[in-house]
């Protein structure tokens, strides 16, 4: 009777509470950033209708995050992470103030734009590990995958929603009142933030053989050599990124080689759907017991998937592979995470959480740079009509346009397929959630029934 009234919806969100209205805020505070970042980005393009300068917002974006990963997680475990988030987020609400104000006067220009981005992004370094990293501290563990499903559901929430709302808002409000309202929701997340106290983690400062800055900058990176199952599970985790970023790539010239342009947001759309309903769907299931078997599983499925979208010329089997390989990817990486919130001690997970990011923001790029050059330069021509493979495997998926980067679907998946099957024989990750022990301090789990909101 007991397990029963454990397992009711009031007694998960009372458990939940405390995350729920962080939660809250950030998804407010996601979508209002997510509606002005596709409003500059349509400034941009419009500005310069250079798809190079375009895709430097992206790298203005992404970059700190990635070199200020060490010294940034270091500092989220000195700091308040509260106190780090709130902070996090006035500061980066300067550069949009400044973007405001030069479109106000007339003098923005686009470097403006990188240099904002770059600004934002370095407080972002921070916000973002200190929340990740504060889970543990507001929820239990039974529930961190039904968290980081929350967190799937609001980035897919946000990515859903910000291009058709940000759209009809140019045309409302223009740029200056879409940044009125990011501003707006970027303080009704600090006022959520203030309204409530973080439980204090009570578990030992894990020890540090020399206090230098070096080494406790590079600490994330030791702490994961030190402990393969958990590096593994993360390179898993960088892998399905890579994946992403390949599938992003080739979306669109391959759906133009066989559907109208006209057909192609729609598409867009419905993968953002996708993202959006695994995330719910694993933050009210909140996936298996061992999330080792949740991502063998999914990533099993994730390379057969890739296999189904490239095997026909239809744009009707793309939809269904694709749509299905992202409803997935929210469940990998919330065991993944799951994993990690469990076995790095609280008061380091800054450190490592930092290094973590940094090395699965890598994966996406990676998969940018890699799949276009070998989609135009390799595959492509090798499945044209007079291609070298026409003769073989172009009798069983098709030749001419698009056919190329079908095929390279399809060695995705059966790599993918292959690479998990090999790793499952891996004993340190295949029961990395048994050799490493849960170190969530239940000691401050404990506090968060007590805790008031302020």
């Amino acid at each position: 009777m007991l397990a029963s009234i454990e397992k009711t919806p009031l007694t998960i969100f009372r458990e939940m509470k405390l995350f729920i209205i962080v939660w809250v805020g950030q998804l407010i505070a996601s979508i209002g950033s997510s509606i002005t970042a596709f409003a500059l980005d349509v400034w941009v393009y419009e500005q310069t209708g250079s798809v190079t300068q375009f895709a430097l917002i992206t790298l203005s974006n992404t970059l700190p995050l990635i070199l200020l990963a060490p010294v940034a997680g270091l500092l989220v475990d000195r700091w308040d992470r509260r106190w780090t988030m709130i902070l996090s987020d006035l500061f980066a609400t300067l550069a949009i103030v400044a973007i405001a104000a030069l479109f106000i006067i007339g003098r923005l220009e686009v470097w403006h734009i990188y240099l904002a981005n770059t600004f934002g992004a370095i407080f972002m370094a921070f916000q973002i590990p200190a929340f990740i990293a504060s889970i543990t501290l507001l929820v239990p563990k039974q529930h961190l995958g039904r968290a980081n499903g929350m967190l799937s559901f609001m980035n897919g929430t946000a990515r859903l929603v910000a291009p058709p709302l940000g759209g009809i808002l140019l045309g409302m409000i223009s740029l200056q009142g879409i940044i009125v309202l990011h501003l707006t929701t970027v303080f009704l997340s600090i006022i959520l933030l203030l309204m409530v106290q973080f439980p204090k983690s009570s578990a030992p400062v894990v020890a540090i053989e020399e206090s230098s800055f070096l080494k406790e900058t590079t600490y994330g990176l030791t702490y994961l050599l030190a402990r393969p199952g958990l590096l593994g599970v993360l390179i898993i985790s960088a892998y399905s990124l890579f994946l992403v970023g390949c599938v992003q790539v080739i979306t669109i010239p391959l759906v133009l080689s066989f559907a109208p342009v006209t057909v192609l947001g729609t598409i867009l759309s419905l993968f953002g759907v996708a993202i959006l309903a695994g995330g719910l769907l694993i933050g009210i299931w909140g996936g298996l017991e061992r999330n080792m078997n949740t991502i063998y599983g999914c990533m099993l499925l994730t390379g057969v998937f890739l296999v189904v979208a490239g095997l026909q010329a239809s744009i009707f089997v793309f939809i269904v592979g694709i749509f299905l390989f992202f409803l997935i990817r929210p469940i990998i990486a919330s065991s993944t995470q799951a994993i990690f919130q469990a076995k790095v001690e609280p008061l380091v997970q800054g450190r490592v959480f930092s290094i973590k990011g940094a090395i699965e923001a890598v994966g996406l790029p990676l998969g940018y740079i890699t799949i276009g050059p070998l989609a135009e330069k390799v595959f492509e021509p090798l499945m044209a009509t007079d291609g070298l493979l026409a003769g073989s495997i172009g009798q069983i998926i098709g030749v001419g346009t698009g056919r190329g980067m079908g095929l390279l679907c399809i060695i995705m998946g059966v790599l993918t397929i292959s690479a998990t099957c090999i790793t499952y024989f891996s004993p340190r990750l295949r029961l990395v959630e048994d050799e490493l022990p849960d170190v969530i301090d239940e000691v401050a789990i404990a506090a968060i029934s007590t805790s008031d909101i302020l």
